[in-house]
């Protein structure tokens, strides 16, 4: 399997199963969830970074203000892509919270096309087409704009673009987006203790491993889509990125315990479609090529 590939596979199944990890956190809001996620997401960059002796980089990324800029961009769009995901979660939405991850992959394809001039075949835009009408018809069963899943997947694929084209590899970008969150995360943290209004002050062992654990749980599918999205190109990457929904519509209804009428299950049947003629024409391409 391409690395590239490999890398975004694993990605998309870690966020995938996003929502029974964030289920476990119900009892804490959703943006002091948030800053937990950045901080103890640095914290876990950070460790990876001295281990592996990799600190040179950040003195001549901080006096660059464009890149600077590019990364406090990015990381804006990720802590708003983060909030409006565990809230949707925690609040019973995580098929809403699928659909934007249904929508996002398209956004890819156009931003990849249009942006980064990168030409699918025509096996890929059949995919695509496909895709885009079971889409559309989850769009119009639910009679109203899907704000949620718009949200999470602009924001999003925002984000994916300027990771593809930045200048830092997947570890030192994210190290660097969540040390420009981290102060005010930890302001917010300290803020809400001093109010009494945090979870983590009064936080139980399994609260707090829960807590401390989103530092890896993070990090990890997020170095992965980085190192994925600099290797494959975007409509690769938007197809791909039918795996995380998937499996969050199969856990939101199996074990999470969210309904969905069997007429919506056309528009996932199309998008399921969708896969297996990506797969099947990406099968085809290379086996052409060797025999060619």
């Amino acid at each position: 399997m391409h690395p590239g590939i490999l890398y975004a596979t694993l990605a998309y199944t870690a966020w995938g199963l996003f929502p029974l990890y964030f289920r476990q956190l119900a009892s804490v809001s959703a943006l002091e969830v948030i800053a937990h996620r950045t901080l103890w997401s640095l914290v876990f960059v950070a460790v990876v970074l001295v281990a592996r002796r990799q600190l040179g980089w950040i003195a001549p990324a901080l006096r660059q203000p464009r890149l600077v800029g590019v990364f406090a961009l990015s990381a804006l769009l990720l802590a708003a892509n983060w909030l409006v995901y565990v809230w949707a979660i925690n609040a019973g939405h995580v098929l809403d919270a699928s659909l934007g991850y249904f929508i996002l992959p398209l956004l890819n394809v156009a931003l990849g096309y249009a942006v980064l001039h990168e030409r699918p075949r025509r096996g890929q835009w059949l995919a695509v087409g496909v895709a885009a009408l079971g889409v559309l018809w989850l769009t119009v069963q639910a009679g109203q704009l899907p704000w949620i899943g718009l949200f999470i997947a602009l924001t999003f694929c925002g984000y994916g673009l300027l990771r593809k084209m930045a200048p830092l590899g997947a570890l030192h970008g994210l190290a660097l987006e969540t040390a420009l969150l981290a102060p005010l995360a930890v302001g917010l943290l300290a803020w809400w203790a001093w109010l009494g209004q945090a979870a983590w002050p009064q936080a139980g062992v399994a609260d707090a491993l829960w807590l401390l654990s989103a530092g890896p749980v993070t990090a990890v599918p997020l170095l992965l889509f980085a190192a994925g999205a600099r290797r494959i190109p975007l409509a690769t990457m938007g197809l791909l990125q039918y795996i995380a929904p998937s499996l969050q519509f199969l856990s939101g209804i199996w074990l999470l315990g969210e309904s969905v009428q069997p007429v919506r299950l056309v528009g996932f049947v199309l998008i399921w479609v969708a896969l297996a003629l990506f797969t099947l024409e990406g099968v085809w391409q290379h086996r052409a090529a060797r025999v060619g």
